[in-house]
């Protein structure tokens, strides 16, 4: 099978696992949050914000270098991964534990510190499945993946509901994550057929730490916009606020669904064609305007329902999650078409060069939340973010250096269409017709012919 074919093919796959997820996390998302409240869910978010940040260390980019490491692989490189990553899962997960007073003492909420205890120590289930993961992912193997992943968000759902309704609160959502971590490090190595063992190759750790704390680092610094909500927003806001801005982040989340599944097989797929700057930009070029369309539409469906339909499946009590909603919305309109960039840097190893855009993303974003937040309580959390979008033209002078500018023509005509409808009832109903007449013009028809071209070859072929 050509690599094309076994890209699309697990694109096709990861998108519909990506889909029936949704459907699964929206379920869980509305009767969970539902019945716990915004002060318990707020809890829950700050204490599972802060433990995915501890937890994103661990990993020191060591599965992204299985899956882009050149030449043949054997059982020894992943148990050589295996080893690094349990020692490193013990180091920061020691860390992560021993600064929780310090965590507790600046957040000053009750309840915290035995739920991120909790959350900290099953995260190392995260850290060390990542061997198998990777050599699933390296070998296209995307509908064993699919399967598994869809496996453990049914079974959070199942927990988390019944633990919910018998008043855990917020420890409903915490106890069922734990044990959906558990369930999906069995089923990752039972299905990759790796058995963990203990190894040690100097070199080969020289290598994996010198490559993965270039990815890492990145990861870090973009992870720290993480911390802004349950941080800054639970500092001067608390954590009924930091629960409806993580709600709102959450249902954008599930609604993105495709953009994820896009942005891992772009590790895999850009990783082929790093000798070619062309067909790179090319892709570049064509991946901003497929994101645009995956997920634009949906978030203009969202932002024209949401005000009439969320007071009647989440209650009164989070309505404000819904007013933030098309602000975010934008943040992450942009984010899906730049993925294709971060991607593109990481395949052609300018690591560095991500962790500079995120720092940049970051740090205004970080300041400005500072700032408005104290005046304008959720609402400045999402304006900071908004006008902090202004710093991906950092990702986009570094693609333009190393291989030429991408197409912007036709995507930032979408984006800006998108964008405009998802303020419908803040602007008036005149913004559906710009998105219309958007649709109109000769050349985005002429691109969506072309697409739709290339789905019917696919389906037939």
């Amino acid at each position: 099978m050509s690599l094309r074919s076994k890209v699309l093919r697990g694109s096709a796959y990861l998108v519909c696992r990506e889909g029936l997820g949704m459907l699964i996390s929206i379920g869980n998302v509305l009767l969970v949050t539902r019945t716990i409240g915004p002060t318990q869910y707020g809890l829950f978010a700050t204490a599972f914000g802060l433990s995915q940040f501890l937890q994103t260390f661990g990993h020191l980019g060591v599965g992204v270098y299985l899956i882009r490491q050149e030449g043949e692989q054997t059982p020894r490189d992943y148990h050589q991964a295996f080893t690094l990553l349990l020692i490193l899962g013990l180091i920061f997960g020691s860390i992560a534990w021993f600064s929780v007073p310090f965590l507790q003492a600046w957040l000053n909420i009750d309840g915290f510190a035995p739920i991120f205890q909790l959350l900290i120590f099953f995260s190392f289930l995260t850290i060390i499945d990542q061997a198998p993961l990777a050599k699933l992912e390296r070998d296209l193997e995307f509908k064993r993946v699919a399967w598994v992943e869809l496996l453990g968000q049914l079974l959070l759902f199942i927990i988390s509901l019944t633990l919910a309704l018998k008043g855990f609160g917020a420890w409903a959502p915490t106890i069922a994550w734990c044990a959906h971590q558990t369930q999906t490090c069995i089923l990752l190595w039972a299905v990759s057929r790796l058995r963990p063992k203990l190894c040690w190759d100097t070199d080969r750790i020289k290598e994996m730490m010198s490559y993965g704390l270039g990815v890492s680092a990145s990861g870090w610094v973009w992870y720290l916009k993480t911390l802004i909500n349950p941080l800054i927003v639970g500092r001067f806001a608390g954590e009924t606020a930091v629960g409806q801005i993580a709600l709102a982040i959450r249902m954008l989340d599930v609604l993105s669904f495709a953009k994820a599944a896009t942005y891992r097989i772009s590790i895999a797929a850009l990783a082929q064609l790093q000798s070619d700057g062309n067909r790179l930009k090319k892709a570049i070029s064509e991946g901003m305007e497929l994101q645009l369309l995956a997920l634009g539409p949906i978030l203009i469906l969202a932002s024209w329902m949401g005000p009439i339909v969320f007071p009647l499946l989440f209650g009164e009590e989070w309505i404000p999650a819904m007013s933030i909603f098309p602000l975010l919305g934008v943040t992450y309109l942009t984010n899906a078409a730049f993925n294709l960039h971060c991607s593109t840097l990481y395949v052609l190893r300018r690591n560095w060069e991500v962790t500079a855009f995120h720092a940049a993303y970051v740090i205004l974003f970080g300041i400005l939340a500072f700032f408005l937040v104290p005046p304008l309580g959720i609402s400045g959390y999402a304006w900071a973010e908004v006008l902090s979008i202004v710093t991906y033209v950092v990702a986009h002078l570094y693609i333009h250096r190393l291989i030429g500018s991408p197409n912007y023509q036709i995507a930032a005509i979408w984006w800006a269409g998108f964008t405009l409808a998802m303020f419908s009832y803040q602007l008036g109903w005149w913004v559906a017709g710009v998105l219309g007449l958007v649709f109109l013009l000769p050349e985005t028809r002429s691109r969506l012919v072309t697409y739709l071209k290339h789905f019917r070859a696919l389906k037939t072929g």
